[in-house]
């Protein structure tokens, strides 16, 4: 994940022909579903199916990424998890996180195939929810692919990207990415699904099972990938009227794999 500010490289808009593609997963079989009828977390793991922590110790944004504890950051109702954000008595912001793999990479990462969430996003600015991918391998560059990124002040759009970060030389990381128009406040009036499926050749991305952007599959991008869900704050944006509190709903993060 990073800022809105170091995305360097814009990818195409969507065309109508894209548009007009629906996602057929009849090649498909399901891998791994998350229902919320429950959660499964703790801060690190091992043994829990998330943790709430990047598995590399990286926090981002203007806020601090907490440890579950009853009631927060994270609580489900009827097969709906929460993620709520909120400031401290100190005004410092605390969020939640999910991450399927822990440090030591145990837990759920998938080569190929497709992944999707449905979810309601919250509304305001600051707010800057994400489902996104990353790569098990990290010894010279990070595989990165965002499903969204939605920043508050933005109401008719998010943003799809695909990363390599090169851990060891940061300038020559690289970048592709889009801007998804959608109509203005409908990410936070109502469900919507996010999805994206990965071959060797291409990156799809789907909103509401429609396509809306297309790119290339680089190397780095062709390893098992692992899933995380955020609620994060500012990305480089004004945080200064985000809503306090502020949620997201999440009602599953799925993922498929082809039957061949």
């Amino acid at each position: 994940m990073t800022a809105l500010a170091l995305l360097v490289e814009c990818g195409p808009t969507p065309s109508t022909a894209q548009n007009d593609r629906v996602l057929d997963l009849a090649a498909y079989e399901l891998a791994f579903s998350e229902d919320f009828d429950s959660l499964d977390v703790s801060a690190w793991g091992p043994g829990t199916r998330w943790i709430a922590h990047t598995p590399y110790h990286g926090d981002f944004g203007d806020g601090v990424f907490a440890n579950p504890v009853a009631g927060f950051p994270f609580t489900i109702e009827n097969g709906v998890l929460r993620i709520e954000a909120r400031k401290d008595r100190y005004g410092k912001w605390h969020s939640g996180l999910l991450s399927s793999v822990d440090p030591k990479g145990k837990g759920f990462a998938q080569q190929y195939g497709y992944f999707e969430m449905r979810a309601k996003l919250p509304a305001g600015d600051g707010v800057w929810p994400a489902f996104w991918l990353l790569g098990l391998d990290r010894s010279t560059t990070a595989a990165e692919i965002d499903v969204i990124e939605h920043y508050g002040h933005d109401p008719g759009a998010y943003e799809a990207a695909v990363h390599v970060w090169d851990l060891k030389s940061p300038a020559k990381s690289r970048v592709d990415n889009s801007r998804i128009v959608v109509p203005s406040g409908s990410l936070s009036a109502a469900f919507h699904t996010f999805g994206v499926s990965i071959d060797p050749d291409s990156i799809r991305y789907y909103f509401d099972r429609r396509e809306v952007w297309n790119t290339k599959t680089l190397p780095e991008h062709r390893q098992p990938m692992y899933l995380l869900v955020d609620l994060a704050v500012g990305g480089g944006w004004p945080i200064a009227n985000m809503p306090n509190p502020s949620f997201m709903y999440v009602d599953y993060v799925r993922s498929w794999r082809r039957k061949d």
